[in-house]
């Protein structure tokens, strides 16, 4: 595909994500229906679409539109790039650009409201600006840029400095982010990682910077019985594992298990056990737990570079129900802690709602509990928006 081909596919995508349709769900079934579209051309095309959705709105405030084709435009001028010479309209090139979009190039519109300028749903200004406070604009404008690729050293195999070089011997160049002692942040060459030999042979897993800063902050030891609750994928169990240097009893849970389809083998790759439990035999579990992790479903907003879709299907009502799901699970959760053992509670998001307040929430319906610590981190501090709260 040409550069001008690629920008086409990617404004006729944009349009069947603004209809409605998941982002994921749009690039995966074209990538499946276009067999004349290489490795570059679908990674290529895709990296155009998730730029756009990070600064969806705003680029549409710029162009006066919000049609595929109008946010590819904001895009190139983003990118400081030559708009013509794509929009020849030759071969599989879109179509050459109209008076009023060649008018719109050449004028600034005035500025637009925070949600326009920052890039995010009208009903959550004041609910972020609440739980940003002076970082407010500077976090808005970080969740605006692509995510760094983290990755998280299995320390039960290696090093930093050896999975570092084993990496860079397949063309991977790696930094050695200060906050975090098991992390690497690719430099070079990251879609290379997941064929790579150190990723084969279970010396690094993908994950982010903060999301690995929570797991070591859940300080599991070696001969604990610890429970990931909502494993999800089981990134986070794999860390709790490799803290525990795999010894003890391991449990991962998650109520739609066929998100763990793939925990065992990876698992295995990095020489650990991991016990996965569906929800009716969690009741065996019950005050069994010396460390009991709940990474909640939540918002996804201190994800947004990664999955900036998320944020454009956000709803308020979709934020309540959140919420409440989060309440049902720390009260299921807490019941398998042991007497004297902790839970910890995390989320990926930065709004107060779902942190600060969701955890007073709990303590005021548990006042037998007491909390230990919390922490935010954010975009500014290298790695995701997250937040954890360790309770006994």
């Amino acid at each position: 595909m040409t550069p001008a081909a690629r920008l086409s596919t990617a404004a006729e995508l944009m349009d069947l994500i603004i209809d409605g349709d998941a982002a994921e769900r749009v690039l995966t079934r074209w990538a499946r229906a276009s067999r004349f579209a290489g490795s570059k051309d679908r990674a290529a095309v895709r990296d155009i679409v998730f730029d756009i959705l990070r600064k969806q709105r705003s680029y549409g405030w710029r162009m006066g539109s919000d049609t595929g084709r109008a946010l590819v435009i904001a895009h190139l001028l983003d990118q400081n790039d030559a708009v013509e010479q794509y929009f020849t309209g030759e071969g599989y090139a879109p179509a050459p650009l109209s008076a009023d979009e060649l008018a719109r190039i050449c004028n600034e519109p005035e500025r637009g409201p925070y949600p326009v300028e920052l890039d995010f749903p009208d009903f959550l200004q004041e609910p972020l600006k609440r739980s940003l406070g002076e970082d407010f604009e500077n976090i808005l404008l970080a969740l605006r840029d692509r995510a760094p690729v983290d990755l998280r050293v299995n320390t039960l195999k290696a090093d930093r400095n050896a999975a570092r070089d084993l990496l860079a011997r397949d063309g991977i160049e790696c930094a050695v982010p200060e906050e975090c002692e098991t992390a690497l942040r690719v430099t070079e060459n990251p879609r290379l990682v997941q064929n790579s030999k150190a990723y084969r042979n279970g010396l690094v897993e993908l994950q982010d910077l903060s999301s690995q800063l929570v797991a070591l902050a859940c300080d599991a030891r070696p001969g604990m019985t610890v429970l990931d609750y909502c494993a999800g994928g089981g990134g986070k169990s794999l860390a709790l594992g490799a803290a525990m240097k795999g010894q003890g009893r391991l449990l991962a849970h998650d109520i739609n298990p066929g998100r763990m389809k793939n925990l065992p083998e990876r698992a295995g790759r990095a020489d650990l056990r991991v016990e996965l439990t569906d929800t009716r035999a969690l009741p065996s579990l019950a005050g069994a737990c010396d460390l009991v992790l709940v990474d909640a479903p939540c918002s996804g907003s201190g994800a947004w570079r990664r999955n900036p879709d998320s944020k454009w299907r956000l709803s308020d009502d979709d934020l309540d129900r959140l919420i409440q799901v989060q309440g049902d699970i720390l009260r299921r959760a807490v019941s398998c802690v042991r007497p004297g053992g902790r839970l910890v509670y995390a989320t990926c998001s930065i709004l107060d709602v779902e942190n600060q307040i969701q955890t007073a929430r709990f303590l005021s319906r548990n006042p037998q509990l007491s909390l230990l610590k919390h922490q935010s981190f954010s975009p500014l501090t290298g790695g995701d928006g997250f937040y954890f709260c360790e309770i006994t």
